[in-house]
This record gives structure tokens, C-alpha cells and sequence, in this order.
């Protein structure tokens, strides 16, 4: 998935463990670790009360990469 996050990072400097950040957006701790293991992607709700308890934008903590296809023409 093309989808990465710098979660962890965010949290780390909020000085809060996943149950915390899960607690401050309205969502559970496995979500939260699930999310930084990028084995899920947020919803845009979801997304944005991650970014506003970080204090940052969604761009500063998720960022989409697009697949390039290795195929050459």
C-alpha cells in the first residue's frame, strides 16, 4: 500500500503510548498500532483528529507514494 506515516514519530514527540493517542482521537489502541504498522489506512475523519492532536497537518504525517509500473515502453 502505498501509503506511509510518520505516527510513531508524531506520538514520540507527544510524549503518549498508543492507548493515549487512541484515547485523544476516539479510537483503539490496536487501531492506532495498526495504523503505524500501515497495515491500515485512516479515514479522512480519522485522519485529520490524528493530525490535529499531533499538532501538524495530515500531509506531515501521512504521505501517499504512487506505484510506479516497471514496465518500459
Amino acid at each position: 500500500m502505498p501509503l506511509y506515516n510518520h505516527l510513531k514519530e508524531y506520538r514520540a514527540k507527544l510524549g503518549v503510548n498508543q492507548q493515549e493517542m487512541g484515547k485523544l482521537v476516539d479510537t483503539s489502541r490496536q487501531t492506532i498500532s495498526q495504523i503505524e504498522r500501515g497495515d491500515y489506512s485512516p479515514s479522512v475523519t480519522l485522519a485529520l483528529k490524528i493530525a490535529k492532536a499531533c499538532g501538524a497537518t495530515v500531509e506531515d504525517i501521512f504521505e501517499y507514494v504512487e506505484e510506479k509500473d516497471d514496465e518500459k515502453s
